[in-house]
């Protein structure tokens, strides 16, 4: 008998297929088509409703954010109240959706009672509307969304440029929020929140042994970087969007959010990077001996020792030593100082993904190609060193703030000048929950409160000199 190798595959249930090449005439960062909905709406609904049970439903799985519910409701309200005020016309029933679901929560870490704007939630679980009626109303949205789409399609409409920056803005805010509702969930995971269905468990043993033979050592461990000049940022202020001779321009065109705009060229000097986040390994090594700084959220204590949460639930350090830890600022700049280096500025690190980072079209881990870390692979030789971080954002030490020439956004008040407050600071690339669409984007700018430990965001050391 011939000896033969049998290979069990399996559909997934979202899939992202990589972004296409930008032309004069087509950018993957214009309007979003109803295909690209509806793969995002499949990413939503698993996550929603098949990985949230009932009993989580008037939870929240970490303190600082609403309930599981809120977020069911506000996706669904954020496009319905955006799509009534770029094309003048009611809201979708029931209205009062509008006072319960309009803005989520981001108070401060250290004064929780400091909140920017956001909507006042009911205080007792029978007073919210119940997930039967909330389901009924993203229905409704979905369908009027769709309608646009036709009327576009048809002619009965006409695009401009206002109600394409409406459509990509509430796209990408359904993308933003698939994956922080997951670093949530992560929290309950093992606990209430349910592995992701219709995918397989990995198998984590065998992925261990794979993981421990095929990551080589690095003949260095750094890579130099600069002098160089790097430019930040795009040409596209959403003041311009109603200007005759602009607005009826939009195919080819690249939108994206306010703090992305205008470009803005910054002069990088000489310094050695890390080709890789610092892992699970090493923050343990340090942790151990710098107890003060806390042990990040995404680690558990258990009878066995530390482990790793992933959505299925917690696995062995074994398994999880070489993904990036995830953890807060001040966890990770703590660090960086005890190995005599410091966190990458904006310009920094954008430099290092400009050179060396592959995307989702090159394989890396984003779009929900698996639903865990891997381990980096930036830094080999037989590739240049281009490689992946491993399916998670990066800290830089960059506060979020006002630049020359930004123009706040008027479909989203508050959604980047809200956070210019000293606390929030940039995170750039993409985790593995990330969409393609915002991960492909090099001008995308992710922030996060320095204190705030729960988001999938790591970092690398930058030494000076």
């Amino acid at each position: 008998m011939a000896d033969f190798t049998l290979h069990c595959l399996e559909r997934p249930r979202i899939y992202f297929p990589p972004l296409l090449s930008t032309t004069p005439s087509y950018s993957s960062f214009g309007v979003p088509s109803v295909s690209d909905w509806q793969n995002l709406w499949a990413a939503w609904d698993l996550v929603t409703l098949g990985m949230i049970p009932q009993a989580m439903l008037h939870e929240k799985p970490i303190d600082l954010r609403h309930k599981c519910l809120f977020y069911i409701g506000h996706i669904p309200t954020f496009l319905d109240m955006l799509m009534s005020k770029a094309l003048n016309e009611p809201n979708t029933e029931p209205k009062n959706f509008t006072l319960i679901f309009e803005r989520g929560i981001d108070p401060h870490v250290d004064d929780p009672e400091h909140c920017h704007r956001h909507s006042e939630v009911p205080e007792k679980d029978e007073d919210w509307p119940t997930l039967v009626n909330t389901l009924g109303f993203r229905d409704r949205v979905r369908a009027r969304l769709l309608k646009l789409y036709a009327d576009l399609q048809s002619g009965t409409r006409t695009l401009n440029r206002h109600v394409a920056r409406m459509l990509a803005m509430t796209h990408e805010h359904e993308g933003w929020h698939v994956e922080t509702l997951l670093y949530m969930l992560i929290q309950r995971a093992g606990t209430g929140t349910l592995p992701p269905p219709g995918f397989t468990v990995p198998p984590w043993e065998a992925l261990a042994e794979q993981w421990n033979t095929t990551i080589c050592p690095l003949s260095t461990p750094t890579v130099t970087l600069g002098p160089a000049t790097v430019i930040l940022g795009h040409q596209d202020c959403e003041g311009d969007d109603l200007k005759p001779g602009i607005t009826e321009i939009i195919d080819g065109h690249e939108f994206g959010w306010d703090n992305e705009s205008p470009p803005r060229a910054i002069e990088v000097k000489q310094v050695k990077m890390d080709w890789r986040p610092v892992t699970n390994a090493e923050f343990l090594a340090f942790y151990q001996d710098h107890q003060e700084v806390g042990m990040p959220p995404s680690w558990v204590e258990s009878e066995g020792g530390v482990e790793v949460r992933t959505l299925y639930g917690p696995v062995s350090m074994a398994v999880a030593q070489h993904w990036p830890v995830l953890t807060s600022y001040d966890g990770l700049l703590t660090y960086a100082k005890s190995k005599g280096g410091r966190l990458p500025t904006e310009p920094e690190l954008r430099l290092f993904f400009d050179t060396y980072e592959v995307g989702h079209s090159g394989g890396a881990n984003v779009g929900f190609r698996n639903w865990h870390p891997v381990p980096a692979t930036a830094g080999q030789e037989e590739f240049s060193g281009r490689g992946s971080n491993g399916g998670v954002w990066e800290w830089t030490s960059t506060l979020l703030s006002d630049h020359e020439g930004l123009y706040p956004t008027e479909h989203f008040p508050g959604y980047s000048t809200d956070f210019f407050d000293d606390k929030h600071y940039i995170a750039l690339g993409s985790s593995y929950a990330t969409i393609p669409r915002l991960a492909g984007r090099r001008t995308l700018r992710n922030f996060y409160q320095h204190n705030y430990p729960y988001p999938w965001v790591g970092a690398r050391v930058v030494y000076d000199g």
